[in-house]
């Protein structure tokens, strides 16, 4: 619930509480992306250079940043005004409701949502990497075997892990064998990426493209397919992405064949390599050695990691049958998609 003396502001002075929240998110921006200067800020916040500057000094000013040459930094107690204004601004945003309705809807443990929208501002991505980052300090707890998906919103998370106890008891590995051309968004250097933010330890894990059913079988008896299988059974922890059917399924250089099937089947979103349907039904995999989605059951903490007004039939697609420990960390403009697509 909103505070009774914020409601009592926002009736007398309406415009303060859209100052207010002006105000938030361009700190956030800065917390996120700093040091960073006016006319990148703007362009995040969307606002003029100008306007960018005044909100800069007034800031200043009270102490939430410092301004240099190279940019606007938070400072400690900026980062203490952000952490104590996040759940008014949920709240007067309807942000809050709208993840609780979430939740609920889609049967799992909660949903985390920035302000934005990833398919507007690229720059939203960030914000779901630092929320994601929290949400992952906070809980891993004594968790020691994380393994980690590839993709950009994934890729998005290391730069903000910080704090973490004991962070070499923590040990990345790959979701699934290392398949694709982009290299620098695959699960293993990902896992290497966190492994180095952190301060915790990561193993790769290749799988060879292009295998015969009878090759696949021969690789899965090899010592290190073997290893990481027995490591997915002990995963305490899955750091994921979602991504819309087809368009992973191009990615991929999917045959013609398949790319039928998928579209005859109403593939919708795509994780660890399963296609989903809309009702969250399996409707192909590729071929290559990985987490299960039965295995997902018995993993503590799972956090997925999607955002994008466009990402909306995907997501719901794969929460449908998501597991109910599952922590989605998205954007408004896909939570309200997929409000709406619930709802209707």
């Amino acid at each position: 619930m909103i505070p009774k003396i914020i409601e009592a502001q926002r009736k007398l002075v309406p415009e303060m509480m859209e100052l207010l929240h002006q105000r938030y998110k361009v700190l956030k921006f800065i917390e996120v992306a700093g040091p960073i200067g006016r006319r990148p800020l703007g362009q995040m916040a969307n606002i003029s250079e100008r306007e960018c500057r005044n909100l800069l000094e007034a800031m200043r000013t009270e102490g939430l940043i410092r301004v240099a040459k190279e940019g606007a930094t938070i400072t400690n107690e900026g980062a203490t005004v952000l952490h104590s204004l996040g759940p008014t601004i949920d709240e007067w945003t309807g942000q809050g409701v709208v993840a609780r309705r979430l939740g609920e809807l889609l049967g799992i443990k909660s949903v985390k949502i920035v302000p934005g929208d990833c398919d507007e501002n690229p720059a939203v991505k960030s914000l779901i990497g630092k929320e994601a980052a929290t949400e992952f300090s906070n809980r891993i707890g004594d968790g020691q075997i994380i393994a980690v998906t590839g993709g950009s919103s994934v890729a998005a998370i290391p730069p903000h892990l910080h704090s973490i106890d004991n962070p070499d008891r923590l040990h990345f590995i790959a979701a699934r064998g290392g398949v694709g051309d982009d290299i620098g968004l695959q699960a293993n250097v990902i896992a290497a990426t966190f492994a180095e933010a952190s301060g915790g330890t990561y193993s790769t894990f290749y799988y060879p493209e292009s295998l015969s059913a009878e090759a696949h079988e021969v690789f899965k008896r090899e010592p290190t397919a073997i290893r990481m299988m027995e490591m997915y059974e002990k995963t305490d922890c899955v750091l994921h992405g979602i991504g819309e059917a087809l368009r992973m399924a191009d990615m991929r250089n999917t045959t013609e064949d398949e790319c039928l099937h998928l579209q005859e089947n109403g593939a919708k979103g795509e994780a660890f390599g399963y296609y989903f349907d809309r009702n969250g039904h399996v409707v192909h995999r590729i071929r290559t050695v990985g987490i299960q989605t039965e295995q997902l059951k018995n993993v503590p903490l799972i956090i997925a990691v999607a955002g994008g007004n466009s990402k909306a039939d995907a997501i719901l697609s794969y929460m449908a049958s998501a597991p109910r420990q599952t922590i989605l960390v998205t954007d408004e403009g896909a939570a309200r998609a997929m409000l709406e697509k619930i709802e209707e």
